[in-house]
């Protein structure tokens, strides 16, 4: 009789918790839009989330301490003429946010410190050039101002926010079909895309060429995504012919066989992965979903580990990941993440269980800091560079607030002015605010005049 020896894991009894009520966000009504995001983005400073609104396309941005019940007048991101498809906050400016949408543009947003107090209707600068409504779009992990956009005209656009131009383009010769997924690797060298004709590729975006592809990498019809993983490695979620969940691990150099493939379950929502570089944990939440699985990759066969899974009662619509520097370090938690149900945002914390309270450097590493590690000219020119890291000791203290610098000399046809992000409010505001003050100079003059007629009655008696 042999005895089965369990692999040995510091991640093995990682658990996840969710928030008591009072620290969840209630009543918010989250997008009824058939898109295969997140819905949801969070930094150490915010909550953003994609929400329903008439007339046009509308996300929320909440403090993190915020929390219970939001007004329903709540001032809302609400520039784009058609609903929001996608958005991702700067991992070097924990106040400026990019959005994607079904009208075609992007814009980029200044969020100011402690949230909105009124509608925010005018973007720091809109890129215009899709055709198509734009379903994704993703900052470069260490260049400054470079943000990627992807659109359903099966084009990626690749940006510079500093000037608000478009400073490369893969066109539908590489992405014949719809993109699913894009995701940049580590140093921000080479892109790993899923496309609609079942390829997953690997592109070098500044030359324009595809590096590696895997034709049906599941046999599935339904949607494939990709994403980077540790050395040289690339993670797939799909499904089988028998439309069978499965999650695969692929090595970029050999395409041809899967490290791993893992057969999960028959439900039909897409699997959305979050991958940990410090801890190598991936994270798989599948939309309609009410739980979350977590694997741990290694680098020995068989490479990629079922750890566990958070379950819970209610289904999910979308789901937010917070960066490593948002983390309550002293609490052991190594991830967390932002539920949307229908009308909530719950934080679910993924904790390994310690005794002690003390900083725990076996489960943080130094992590990526907020400050880029390039301007986008140098990486526009060749140069690549992994993520200034960061010790998290002594918990993470956020820099001071970065005015996002535009250059609207070099394409002032693409932009509109900000005054909102700029502090000036808009014209609408300002109208608004005027009859505002008509109504209380209207009530001063009420009540000196019941003044006046007080004390001549006190001198008549």
């Amino acid at each position: 009789m042999s005895r089965q020896v369990v692999r040995s894991s510091k991640f093995r009894h990682v658990f996840g918790q969710p928030a008591k009520a009072d620290q969840c966000y209630e009543d918010v009504r989250v997008s009824q839009t058939t898109w295969d995001s997140g819905f949801c983005a969070v930094n150490p400073k915010f909550v953003a989330l994609i929400c329903e609104a008439s007339g046009g396309g509308a996300f929320l941005v909440l403090p993190l301490a915020k929390t219970g019940r939001v007004d329903k007048n709540v001032p809302t991101v609400c520039g784009h003429t058609a609903p929001v498809l996608d958005i991702a906050w700067c991992p070097h400016n924990d106040n400026v946010i990019a959005s994607g949408s079904e009208d075609c543009t992007v814009m980029v947003w200044e969020i100011p410190d402690g949230g909105l107090t009124l509608p925010l209707r005018e973007p720091v600068v809109t890129l215009e050039g899709h055709t198509k409504r734009v379903g994704i779009v993703a900052w470069h992990p260490t260049a400054q101002n470079v943000l990627l956009s992807a659109g359903c005209d099966n084009v990626i656009m690749v940006w510079d926010v500093g000037t608000g131009a478009a400073v490369l383009t893969l066109g539908p010769d590489v992405h014949p079909d719809t993109i699913y997924s894009v995701d940049w690797s580590r140093d921000g060298g080479l892109i790993c895309t899923s496309c609609r004709d079942k390829r997953v590729r690997i592109i070098e975006p500044r030359k324009g060429t595809v590096v590696a592809e895997k034709d049906r990498p599941h046999e599935g019809t339904r949607p494939v995504r990709a994403v980077f993983v540790s050395e040289g490695k690339i993670l797939t979620t799909g499904f089988s012919r028998m439309s069978e969940r499965q999650v695969a691990l692929w090595d970029t150099k050999h395409l041809e066989e899967p490290l791993s493939l893992q057969e999960l379950d028959t439900s039909s929502g897409v699997l959305l992965p979050f991958f940990d570089p410090d801890t190598n944990i991936v994270y798989l939440c599948g939309k309609g979903d009410s739980s979350i699985r977590y694997f741990e990759i290694t680098s020995e066969a068989p490479f990629l580990h079922y750890l566990s899974m958070f379950s819970s009662k209610e289904s999910q619509r979308g789901m937010g990941y917070m960066p490593k520097r948002g983390l309550e370090v002293n609490k052991c938690e190594i991830a967390r993440f932002y539920k949307l149900h229908e009308r909530r945002c719950e934080p679910i914390a993924m904790t390994v269980p310690r005794k002690s309270d003390l900083f725990q450097e076996d489960l943080y590493p130094p992590t990526a800091g907020p400050d880029p590690a390039l301007t986008a000219e140098e990486w526009l020119g060749g140069r690549d560079a992994g993520p200034l890291l960061i010790s998290l000791k002594d918990g993470y203290v956020p820099p001071k607030s970065r005015e996002l610098r535009v250059n609207r000399g070099l394409d002032t046809g693409r932009r509109r002015a900000a005054p909102e992000a700029s502090g000036t409010p808009s014209s609408d505001a300002v109208s608004r605010l005027e009859e505002e003050m008509r109504k209380l100079q209207a009530m001063v003059q009420e009540l000196q005049k019941r003044l006046d007629r007080l004390e001549e009655t006190v001198q008549a008696k």
